[in-house]
Order: C-alpha cells, then structure tokens, then sequence
C-alpha cells in the first residue's frame, strides 16, 4: 500500500450507515460467475430467452449513472442488484477499445511508436492474438475494478514474461488502466486489450464480486483482523511500513484520518463529480507530440503526428470527449514550439508540412466548438483557452503572413458588429483594409461564442462566422444562400454540412427545395445586369469553398462518394470494419443503427439520381464559385493544391449520360452565373482563376458538347489581376473586369503556377483544334489577349508546332501558321527585354517559318526590325535562310532561290547600316556573290570605322578581307584599327598584339611603301618595348614587297636600320625600353630583381641593333647606378652582369 499522501485510485469514500445484515441473509459473500446461469453479456443465449427487467434496468443506469448516485438515492440496495449493475458497466462493444489501442484506422502508416505498422503488429490485433492463444489468466472483477495476468510468449530473442494487469472501468468506459509491462505509449498495450476482450467476451468465465467495501461490511470484528493480518502477511516487505503508519493515524483520536466519514475504496466505481472518459495518458501525448515536433520533419514525425489527427478526428466522430482533451494537449504542445518564437523573430515562414499540422489543427478545432452536443459549459471553457492562445504573439497566422496586413481584399467586408457594419447593408468600397486571423482565433472563437447560443436543432446549425462572410442578400444560384437550398435540397450551408458530416454529427436531411430556385435564378439575373450597367462590384465570397479550412467540397464530395459505393454501412465493432476511410458513414447518423440512417438518406434522394451524381455536381459548383484570392504564400499553395486534389478525384469517376447532363447543367450555370461564378461574364479582378477547373471541363464535355467546351474553357482563359480594368460602364466588351482599386497590383505568390495553367488549358485546346480552322482562329485571339508571359507563349507556339507536324500524317497548315503567329508574338514581346532564351526562340521561329513557306520567310525578313535586333537578323535570320539546308528542305528554283537571297541580302545591308559594329562582317559575308551588295557593304565598314567600330571589329573585318583575296582593303582597314588602339608599357599580353603582329607583317609582304606608313601608326599607338622589338626584328629578316601588286615579286635587299622607316622603329624601341626601365624601378620588390636582369638584357640586344648601340646602352647603365644608387642590391647586379 502506498503511503497516505499518495491516496490509492479510490475516487470516493465508501461507507454504509445504513446497514442490515438481515437482507443479507442466504446471500454468500464469495464470488460468483459474471453473468449467473443464463446471463450472457447482451443477453445472448442459445435458447434467446428475453431479458429480464432488472437487466434491461441496470444496464441503463450503468450506462448514465455513477454508482454513488445510485447508493445515494436508495438507502439500501440489493446485492443482485448490484451485481447486475456492476456486470453492465464494463464496456459491451469493442470499437472503442480498439480506437484506443491502435495507430490508425488503416494499417498501412506508421504507429506512435516510429515502427512500420504492419496490421499483425497493432496493439489491438496482438490482444486478439494473445486472448485467442490462452495467455490471459486469473481474471478477477471486484466491483468496478478488472484484474487478470497476461503471459507473453517466450521469442528466440526474449524469455517469456507474465504482466500483470489492472483496469477500472465507470459506465461503459475504461477509466484507468496499469500494466507490469511498463508501456509507454499513448495507446493501450496489447495486454491491457487483451484483458479487456476476455471480459468482452467471455463474462460467463470471469467471477465477479461487489466492491471490496461491501465485503468489509459483511465481515465481524475477528474476521476483519484476520483479513489485514493475512494480507499484511503476504505483502509484508511492501505494505507493512504503510499499515503501520494508518494504525497509528486511526488509534489517534484527533487524526486527520479520523475526521472524516469513511474510507477509500478502489473498486467502488466513481464518484458523482468525477468526469466519465475513457482512460487517456495525457503525459503520454505530450511528450509524443513533443517529441514528434522536435524532429523538425525527420523521421517521419509529420506523419506521426498527422495519425495523432486522424485519431482525434476518430474520436470525434464517436461523440468521445477525450477529442477535444487530447486536441487541447496537441494544441499546448504546438504553442510551446520553440521553432514559433525563431521563426518570428528570424522573419520566415513555417514549413510547409508544418503549415499543413497548423491547418489541421484549426480545422479540428472549428469542428469541436461547432459540435452541437456539447455543453453551454464546455463551449465557454473552449472560448477561453481559444483566447488564451490567440493572444500568445507565436500563434501563427492563418495566411503565413506573421500577421502582416497585405493590401488585400480577402477579409475586406466588415463582419456585423466587428466591423460596425450593419450585415443587410453592402460594404462601401473604401474598406479594402484586410485582416489576417491567426490559426486558433477569429474563426474558432467567434463561432464557439455563437454556436453556444443556438438551439439544439440539427438542421438550424449554422456556421455565423462563415456563412456570414460568404453570404448576401442577393446571392445567386452559385452563391452561399442559395446553394445551401438548391444544390441537394438541405437547409444548411456547405460548411455547416461538412462540419456535421465531418464530424459525424447526426442531422437527417429534411427538406427538399423546389421552385424557389427559379426565383433566385431570376433574382441572379436581375442582379448581374444592374451590376454590369454600373460597372462594378465586390467579391461575394471571400472565404471560397475551395480552399477552405474544413475543405467544405472536398470532404462532401468524398462523403457523398462513399456512401454511394457503400451497400452497408454496417460498422461493427471488429477490426476490418473500422478500416475504413475517413469519410466513410459520415453521412449516417452516430446514435441509430446504420440500417435505419441508409434508409433515411436514401429518402432523400430523387428518381434518377445518386450519390454519386449529388458528389459530382457538389464539385462543380463548389470549382466554380467566384472567390478571393486569399493573403499569403501558404494560403494562396492551398487553394490551388485543393483544386487539383478535388479535380483529381473528379477524373477517377467515369462519366455516363447522367454525369455528362450534370456537367452541361452546371457550364451553362456557371456561363451565365454571373458575379457568383468564377465562369461567369462579371469577373473580380482578384477573383481566383478557373484555368484547371475549365481545363477539366472542357476535356470531359468536348466528346459530348464540343461548342459548350470551347466556351467553358474560352470564358476561364482570363486572367484578371494582370489585364487592365475596362471603363465604368462599358459594355461593349464581351468580358467585364471589375477592380475596386483599379492601380493596385496585389501580391499573388503562385502567380506563375496560375499562368503555367493558364498555359496548359490553352495547349489543350489547341491540341482539340487541330484541323478546325474557326476554332483555332479563336483559340489563337484567346491566347494573344489573354496570355501575357513570353515563356508560355513560346511554349504554345511549340505545342502548336509539333501537334502540326506530327511523324504520322501531313503537316496542318492551318496550325502550323497559328503556331507562327505565336511565335511572331513572342519576337515583339521579347525584342526590347533580356530573356535568356530569345536565340532558341529566334532559331525555332525561322524552322517554324520554314515549314509554312518560302512565302513566311519572305515575310519575316520584310519586316524584321519589329522581329529580330540587326545582330539576330544576320548572324541567325539571313544565315539560315541562305543555307543549302533551308534550299532543299524549301525544293526552292534558281528563281526563288535569288529572289530569297537578294531578301537576305537586302536585310544584311539594312542591319549593316543599323548596327555596323555588330553587323558588318556578317552583312560582307551574306553578299560576297554580289557585287554590288558586296561593294555595298564594304563603304558602310569604311564609313563606319572612323567613328562607331572598335579596333577589335576592324581587325577582324581585315583578316576577312585579306582571307578573302583582298590585301589592301584588309591593309586599309588595319590602318583604321591601329588609329584605335593604344597600348601601355605594361601591356605584354594584351590579346591585340598578335593583330598588330599581324598587320605589320602584312604591311611588310605589300612593300616598303605600306611598311613605311604603317610604322609610324604603330609608334604612335604602341608603347611596349618587348612589342615594338619583336616587330623591329620581324622586319629586319625579310626583304619587303615579297606579296606587291600585280603579283610581282620583289628583289630588292633588306632594309636599314639607319634609315626610315626602321630608324623611326628603332628609336621608339629603345626609347621604350628606356621608359619601361624607369617605371619598373619606381616599384621594383626584390623579389623581381632576377626578372628586371632579364628584361635589361633584352634591352641591350635592341641597343646593340643601332650603330652606336652599345655606347648608348653603357650610358643607359651608368645613368642607373647614378640614380638608383640607394638599391644596392639590385646595382651589385646589374654590375656583375653588364660592367
């Protein structure tokens, strides 16, 4: 026993004033079976015999009464009675008691523990495994406590081990349980189960007794002394310091033991205080969930922690209170993240997995304060720790902005009293100012303050803080008001209705809609046309369905799906029947049998239609809603992948005639919806885009309704937020954009997501165009008006491209010149802009020019300033047009081949005068079979060269010439070009040299006449010494003139250094060297002695050149050591090797 202090789990004092042993009388105080003869749990028997009134009785009072209660009100009770009571309270069905002894209700994902949860593994399958193999044994109740050993069987690896185990139980649930296995786990052990469904079971085989207390009252004073004395006995090592202490504490008369009426009694059931929940280790969960969020991700802890969900929201739909207990324990630990308080202060954003726990968890939430089974009480408790929390500066924002008011319209309309607006009355359009709301406030809290003051009719729920912001007055066929009437007939709004299916709350559909539709179809007409005459708007619903928190479309969708598939919705309490998914019998009603609920829904459905047909149209309408785009990067992910998510469960579902009528229903709703459509002709500018809905509804209604598609997905290729807003009432545009504030442009962060679909719903159509001239045409408009990134366009234009030219049949020429028409689109949007892939673009435009015809590439160069820069018209254009590649794929004659060439031709000498710098190499190239084109080109490089052209483009453009047969044109342009250049002292690598090498060489092979008036070109402009003497030298070798006109060639003898124009040469090189030296000395380290030796000894080769060289070089010398005296060092050199 343990000490005073630590109380045992008693949870109530026992005592009985009352007490007669003569009712007592023939009764024995030992044990019995369970059940007595004939007494099954549940009453089942062979012979089916009916239950007798005091069962029937006390299964009810152990199902809602705490046992206190009941001894409180009968002073005394008969112990059949209270066998039979105590016999009911344990648990009768198994659902729960696996709830809390497995993972998840799959068995494909990974347990709490971290270990691959194979089905076999589950706490709950090896209770089954251990009972059915006979491990559990010495199973005892004493009143409302169950006790028993479970043995374990020995492995190859472990020895056999025998786990006690102990359980509590208090109408209907399992209270408290411990196990010698020492488990530490949120979920019950195997053995604890195992226990459990012995007594599920088998109660005929378990005895049963009344309370220890009661057995107390049966025994005389020696027999009590002889009960503690025998019990002291067996357990004396662990219980005697503790008997000795509360014997001391009882003689005591003033004791605080003695002060008070009765005594504990761990098996006498709960107290009339005491809160009826299952058993749950809310340490457990903490430290789980702790653990999970510490692994930041790894490990699987996402997943881990996305099972912990799945079992609240299990919970949930079993009406368990322990959901929201340990929600509230998941909640503290996401609060207490460390990662909250970095993140804020480092100013990123959460992952975004851990974005997606946060939406979980507020989406778990939203269902728990709208449960319309709880408690005034409890609501208020919720309210308060929602507060609690939203005021913690870490809770995260719902739209991942940390609570940055972005400019945004999402949340502009003031909701009632919040924003002191009255809700009959439209906004005025000066409130634009929207407010960000974090994960556990403005939608939790408002609701749970509201929804604690409604009535407790099902079908009269409603969600104030979501259907207020979505809904108006007027709202049309597509919007909240009269989509919650029309859509299947139920009076409640979307997310009211997938808050009851979600969380399995019962609420029968009651009422069916009828020709009130057409009334509000009447009033969406009337509106739209006032709207259009004024030209403007507001968006009506700023919190879509699509996107929402509680995925109001998706999860209908799927429930609608299920129960359509499902043929019984029997849910038994074994394993295999609770492997379900989670929208499975949502739509069936937790406290009824589920015979009963498919029978109630069923009712509801009208001849011809099916659940399947209801999920479908649900989805339509709920893609085609018109609503904000939300703030924030996570937010604006979330919308879309909801979008695809649900479209992609749209596509797993095949379409028969009944299907394919919805879907033309619902395009011609969403055509003509108006402001409520997101397909409608009044469009928000920052309205959520259709281009993947209308991509899936043009692909399944084009086999169908091929001119209904086309104006599906025509009508979605806007993109509002980038186009301009049309006037105030002009109605001569087809497609109105309306902005509230026209020269704001909003922060969309999946804007290129968006156009990439844009993208994509474009190519399919023209994919399903090809060889339709009329459609294409307008698909091609379509694309031009609505498409505004070059990238996507060229991508189209190539899709155009290859669908046109595919291997298998003759190229389309109708597509092929949309194709061209894109492409040409991209060449304007791009000429004036950087894009690192406007050469691939202008290469592909002259292939796709090329397959159209000779007359396209006529065109292209016609007008290729509003195409090509001049340095893409030759170099890439031109180029290509005149190769034997484009002649033969073209089967061009001489004719067409000329008239081309001369186009090309023309073009280059266009560009040439444009950009010559650029252009002038390729233009002389393009025309050397003309003439004059050729002459042509040759003035515009000469005209050019004194002004616009770089010694760089003239020495090219010489050694053209001069590679091309003519070497005065290439010495006058080298002439040109060394007017340009100037090279330092310093400038021994610069990569002009070997042009200048080369021009002073073919100025040598021309004569001693074009030597002579270059020489001084090139002492001009070059000042290093090693350049001007390795020139000097090159000079010095031949004779010149060996290349002179007329191809003679000449005899004459090497030229002299004493005499120009190699004198001239001479002195600049030694006044060279002469220069260098100096300049090198100002800086010389010592460590460049041995190089400055070197370059000395170069110089006075060059001195030795001239007739008197060496006198020069010796006073050269003499003058160094004179002024650089101070380097000794370095003079010691010098004299060592020079004198």
């Amino acid at each position: 026993m343990a000490e005073r202090v630590q109380q045992p789990p008693a949870k109530r004092l026992c005592c009985r004033p009352g007490y007669n042993t003569a009712c007592r009388q023939g009764q024995r105080a030992g044990g019995t079976v369970c059940g007595g003869p004939g007494a099954g749990q549940g009453g089942s028997s062979k012979t089916q015999s009916p239950e007798s009134l005091l069962d029937i009785a006390a299964r009810k009072v152990a199902e809602k009464w705490p046992f206190q209660r009941v001894e409180e009100r009968f002073e005394r009770i008969p112990e059949p009675v209270q066998r039979r009571i105590v016999y009911w309270s344990f648990p009768r069905s198994e659902r729960e008691i696996c709830m809390y002894s497995s993972f998840n209700t799959g068995g494909d994902e990974t347990g709490a523990s971290g270990e691959n949860s194979d089905e076999t593994r589950l706490p709950f399958r090896r209770g089954i495994a251990l009972l059915e193999s006979g491990c559990v044994d010495n199973v005892l109740q004493v009143g409302f406590h169950l006790s028993g050993t479970v043995t374990e069987p020995a492995t190859p690896s472990e020895p056999e081990v025998v786990c006690s185990v102990a359980i509590s139980f208090d109408r209907c649930k399992i209270t408290s349980v411990t196990c010698g296995c020492g488990n530490k786990d949120i979920y019950y052990c195997a053995h604890v189960v195992a226990l459990s469904l012995y007594r599920v079971r088998r109660p005929e085989q378990v005895k049963l007794h009344l309370p220890i207390s009661e057995t107390l009252f049966q025994m005389n004073r020696d027999q009590l002394q002889k009960f503690v004395q025998y019990l002291i006995t067996v357990h004396h090592t662990e219980v005697l310091p503790t008997a000795q202490k509360l014997a001391d504490e009882i003689l005591s008369q003033n004791s605080e033991i003695n002060q008070v009426h009765g005594a504990p009694d761990p098996t006498a059931g709960a107290s009339v205080d005491d809160e009826n929940c299952w058993h749950l280790d809310e340490e457990q969960v903490q430290e789980q969930v702790k653990l999970f969020l510490s692994q930041g991700g790894y490990h699987g802890s996402g997943q881990q922690l996305n099972l912990l969900f799945s079992k609240v929201r299990e919970m949930l739909k079993m009406r368990d209170s322990n959901g929201a207990r340990m929600l509230t324990l998941i909640t503290e630990q996401f609060m207490a993240d460390p990662r909250l308080a970095l993140w804020r202060q480092q100013g990123t954003s959460m992952t975004d997995k851990y974005r997606q726990l946060w939406d979980e968890l507020g989406a778990l939430w939203m269902c728990i304060v709208l449960n319309p089974h709880c408690k005034a009480e409890q609501k208020a408790g919720w309210l308060r720790q929602l507060k609690k929390w939203n005021s913690v500066d870490v809770c995260p924002w719902e739209d991942g902005n940390h609570g940055n008011e972005l400019p945004n319209l999402t949340n502009a309309l003031p909701q009632g009293a919040h924003g002191n607006q009255d809700p009959g009355r439209p906004p005025p359009d000066g409130c634009l100012r929207g407010r960000s709301r974090r994960v556990t406030s403005t939608g939790r809290t408002a609701t749970c303050s509201t929804s604690s003051a409604r009535t407790s009719t099902p079908t009269t729920v409603t969600m104030t803080t979501l259907t207020a912001r979505s809904s108006t007055p007027a709202a049309g066929p597509c919007g909240t008001s009269t989509f919650r009437r029309r859509v299947h007939g139920w009076m409640l709004s979307v997310p009211t209705a997938t808050l009851e299916r979600h969380c399995g709350w019962p609420s029968p559909l009651s009422t069916r809609y009828g020709d009130n539709n057409r009334n509000s179809w009447s009033s969406s007409e009337t509106t739209k046309k006032d709207l259009l005459h004024k030209g403007i708007t507001s968006i009506t619903n700023p919190e879509g369905w699509v996107g929402h928190p509680l995925d109001p479309i998706g999860t209908l969708f799927s429930t609608l799906m299920e129960t359509g598939r499902e043929d019984d919705g029997d849910v038994s309490g074994s394993m295999g029947s609770i492997k379900c998914s989670e929208t499975t019998h949502l739509l069936s009603s937790s406290s009824s049998s589920s015979s009963s609920s498919s029978s109630s829904t069923l009712r509801f459905l009208e001849e011809g239609e099916s659940f399947v047909a209801l999920a479908v149209e649900t989805a339509l309408v709920g893609l085609g809603q018109q609503r904000s785009m939300p703030d924030g990067l996570y937010a604006q992910e979330k919308v879309c992948r909801n979008e695809e998510h649900l479209i992609a469960k749209l596509q797993e579902v095949e379409l028969d005639d009944t299907l394919v009528k919805i879907f033309r229903k619902q395009a011609v709703f969403l055509l003509e919806g108006g402001p409520y459509s997101g397909l409608g002709e009044l469009v928000y500018r920052e309205s959520v885009p259709m281009h993947t809905f209308a991509k899936y509804l043009f692909t399944s209604l084009l086999p169908h309704d091929a001119e209904l598609a086309y104006k599906i997905a025509l009508r979605a290729m806007r993109l509002p937020v980038l186009e301009s807003t049309a006037p105030s009432g002009d109605l001569s545009r087809h497609h109105h954009i309306v902005s509230v504030v026209p020269n704001r442009y909003p922060r969309w962060f999946t804007l290129s997501h968006i156009e990439s679909q844009q993208c994509e719903l474009a190519s399919t159509m023209l994919t399903a165009a090809k060889g339709d001239g009329r459609w294409l045409e307008t698909v091609l408009e379509s694309i031009q008006k609505n498409i505004h990134t070059s990238s996507h366009i060229f991508k189209l234009a190539q899709d155009a491209f290859k669908i046109a030219t595919l291997m298998d049949s003759l190229p389309d020429i109708t597509l092929l010149k949309v194709s061209l028409e894109l492409g040409l689109q991209v060449m304007r949007m791009t000429l004036s802009t950087l894009n690192w892939r406007r050469r691939e673009m202008v290469r592909w435009l002259v292939t796709c020019a090329t397959e159209v015809g000779v007359y396209a590439l006529d065109s292209i160069m016609q007008s290729w300033f509003t195409l090509f820069t001049p340095t893409e018209a030759t170099s890439i254009v031109a180029t290509t047009v005149m190769s034997n590649s484009t002649i033969v794929r073209l089967h061009l004659d001489c004719h067409q081949q000329e008239k081309l060439a001369g186009s090309a031709r023309t073009l280059a000498l266009q560009c040439a005068m444009k950009d010559p710098q650029n252009c002038a190499l390729s233009a002389l190239t393009l025309c050397e079979k003309d003439h004059i084109a050729f002459e042509t080109a040759y003035q515009i490089v000469l005209d050019a060269a004194t002004t616009g052209m770089s010694y760089t483009q003239l020495f090219t453009i010489a050694r053209y010439m001069e590679h091309r047969g003519y070497p005065m044109r290439a010495y006058k342009l080298a002439s040109l070009a060394m007017a340009h250049l100037n090279l330092s002292y310093n400038q021994d690598t610069h990569p002009a040299i070997n042009d200048v090498l080369w021009a002073c060489a073919l100025s040598h092979s021309l004569g001693k006449n074009e030597l002579a008036a270059i020489i001084p070109l090139v002492v001009k402009s070059v000042k290093c010494a090693t350049v001007l003497s390795d020139i000097l030298r090159r000079c010095t070798l031949t004779t010149p003139g060996m290349v002179a006109l007329h191809s003679r060639r000449n005899s004459g003898k090497l030229m002299s250094l004493d005499k120009a124009p190699l004198r001239q040469l001479l002195d600049a090189t030694i006044g060279a060297y002469i220069n260098t030296t100096h300049s090198r000395l100002t800086h010389i380290s010592p460590r460049h002695y041995s190089e400055f030796i070197e370059f000395l000894s170069k110089a006075r080769e060059t001195f030795l050149m001239a007739h008197d060289g060496h006198i020069q070089f010796t006073q050269f010398i003499d003058n160094l050591k004179q002024i650089y005296k101070g380097k000794k060092k370095l003079m010691m050199l010098v004299r060592e090797r020079f004198g």
